[in-house]
């Protein structure tokens, strides 16, 4: 368990903010690295520090933080080694992805570029530790959803409320493991100070597997609006992609995203079930989860 108190990187992120509120309910106090200055409040359980550029040497803490989380991208995390080797760390937890698996040999570019990342991020992190005595632990979740601030059910839910339908390649039959941000925040806490985590990597998958036709559905259900799944044709799916992206919101969207909705994203939560005690929910999407 952590000595003092547990450094968050990325604190201001969706996963962030179920961190902090979890550590506060555990009685922990966390240190929240923030490239913005925030305010303080009075009494809480909270230490906001703004964060200095990650080329200077600005990495002078004044305190020894043993534990750190990183749910920031991980590949940010190799910025700031010299912020948490000059903190004293013993452990850190770093939140990647299962994007390092699916979006392999995309089609699109942007998404083998994000793989790239993930998969040379997670090798610095490793190697980085293990050469100053560091415990690591990665933690790879599937499509993280939630309050209505995550890029996936979220994107989905303001889409359908602007056009009234959701466009589905084929029969959309592509298995999916929605997890939300809460569960994974659970999964970083539990990483955190279990003994035989250390040094590994876990994948984290939602609680429920089903179809990417049946998940846009229950995102209808979520608006208490009827499901209009209109299926579309790939060079549609292009077209409509190429307008799309013109626009800020759309700008990541391909049409390798169409692709996948028939292919089975799957993965095996067994390991972190049996060393992280990790049970994660259903996809039991309320109103609250969906931007409103």
């Amino acid at each position: 368990m952590p000595d003092q108190k547990v450094g968050v990187l990325g604190a201001s992120s969706l996963v962030g903010g179920c961190l902090l509120a979890q550590l506060e309910e555990m009685g922990w106090g966390a240190v929240a690295f923030s490239r913005e200055k925030r305010v303080e409040i009075q009494g809480g359980a909270v230490d906001w520090r703004q964060l200095a550029a990650p080329d200077t040497k600005g990495t002078d803490i004044a305190s020894t933080i043993s534990h750190w989380i990183c749910v920031a991208p991980v590949w940010v995390l190799p910025d700031y080694f010299p912020l948490i080797e000059a903190s004293g760390a013993r452990r850190v937890v770093a939140l990647s992805s299962t994007s390092r698996f699916t979006k392999v040999g995309s089609g699109d570019t942007a998404e083998n570029a994000i793989a790239a990342k993930l998969i040379d991020a997670e090798a610095r992190v490793q190697a980085w530790a293990e050469g100053r005595g560091i415990e690591w632990v990665v933690l790879r979740p599937t499509l993280i959803y939630g309050q209505g601030r995550d890029k996936n059910i979220s994107e989905m839910a303001r889409f359908i409320r602007r056009f009234g339908f959701f466009p589905l390649l084929g029969s959309a039959q592509g298995l999916r493991q929605p997890i939300h941000a809460e569960d994974v925040a659970a999964a970083c806490v539990a990483a955190l100070q279990t003994p035989g985590a250390a040094n590994r990597a876990y994948n984290l998958s939602g609680g429920e597997t089903l179809a990417y036709r049946e998940m846009v559905a229950r995102v209808f259900a979520a608006l208490c609006r009827p499901a209009r799944l209109v299926t579309v044709p790939l060079w549609a799916f292009r077209l409509a992609v190429a307008v799309l992206r013109r626009l800020p919101r759309y700008r990541h969207w391909s049409a390798a995203m169409a692709e996948r909705m028939n292919r089975d994203l799957v993965f095996d939560n067994t390991d972190a079930a049996r060393d992280l005690g990790f049970k994660p929910r259903g996809f039991a999407l309320t109103a609250e989860d969906v931007p409103q």
